[in-house]
């Protein structure tokens, strides 16, 4: 009997110091893959593709996955910026175009964290795979990209003094020295997440979580989406507000994949509405 395969890629990217590194899952790996559907799972800023709910989700999701580290961090080659969203956008092609070419994958669904949100639904909105994907998970995604501004008094005492502000951070329990300059926030701020209103595909399935105690993206952009994406036909859009949970979901990792999971399971068996997660269903208040 055929058993789940975990493989490392190494991905080449048209910049000679960007190999993109990340994890292929197989649920027959000794099976062809041509035709076969496969599931995108995206990090968010300073994470990697083992952060937080990615690889748990991996392991559980009833289909093949890829997830992977986008440029400058973890494992992947290249530098990154805090406002390089269009070069994030390009690894993400770049990946595409390869689990297609090599291995005749076909992209069904897309899940995000953060900017790895805010990337997914660009791509699906501008390329031609994303037309035919079914479904997207949007946890933690930021819509008013010009909120990232309320974090600029932090910044402005270094930016005064060098010019940047410099952090350290922990990224897979490695410090990782970051520089952020006024520029990075300009180019970040006018990121284009309005196109999803317009742009993102009518049949695509969206859940789109957030934590209540959020204080890195407002929750009140996970309404925005709601907004924006739940007018579309044949498409849903489904909210799900998780009461004391933060940004990362620090703690509640499991929580976030049952969600998933579940979610998965009524977008496979079609019946989903769109409105609020579970509406009728009175579970445990």
């Amino acid at each position: 009997m055929a058993t789940r395969k975990s493989t490392k890629l190494r991905i080449p990217h048209s910049q000679d110091d960007c190999e993109l590194v990340g994890i292929l899952e197989q649920l027959s790996p000794e099976e062809s893959t041509q035709g076969r559907k496969i599931a995108l799972i995206l990090h968010g800023t300073m994470g990697h593709k083992d952060y937080l709910f990615q690889k748990r989700l991996a392991l559980r999701f009833p289909m093949d996955s890829f997830r992977f580290d986008f440029r400058g961090n973890h494992e992947s080659g290249g530098q990154r910026t805090q406002g390089g969203f269009a070069k994030d956008v390009e690894d993400l092609v770049t990946v595409v175009s390869y689990l297609r070419n090599t291995y005749g994958y076909e992209i069904d669904v897309v899940v995000g964290h953060s900017r790895g949100s805010v990337v997914g639904m660009y791509w699906l909105c501008t390329s031609e795979e994303g037309q035919h994907a079914r479904a997207m998970v949007n946890v933690s995604g930021r819509y008013r990209m010009h909120r990232i501004y309320d974090v600029a008094k932090t910044y402005k005492e270094q930016w005064d003094a060098k010019g940047y502000y410099e952090r350290t951070v922990t990224v897979a329990r490695q410090a990782v020295v970051e520089r952020i300059y006024p520029q990075d926030l300009e180019e970040f701020s006018q990121w284009n997440t309005a196109i999803v209103w317009d742009k993102f595909p009518d049949q695509i399935d969206v859940l789109t979580m957030h934590g209540l105690v959020d204080k890195t993206v407002p929750t009140y952009d996970a309404v925005i989406y709601s907004r924006a994406l739940g007018a579309r036909t044949p498409g849903t859009h489904s909210l799900h507000l998780i009461e004391e949970a933060d940004h990362n979901f620090t703690n509640r990792q499991d929580e976030v994949v049952d969600c998933i999971l579940e979610w998965w399971d009524a977008v496979n068996q079609g019946g989903l509405k769109t409105g609020i997660l579970m509406t009728g269903v009175r579970g445990k208040l």
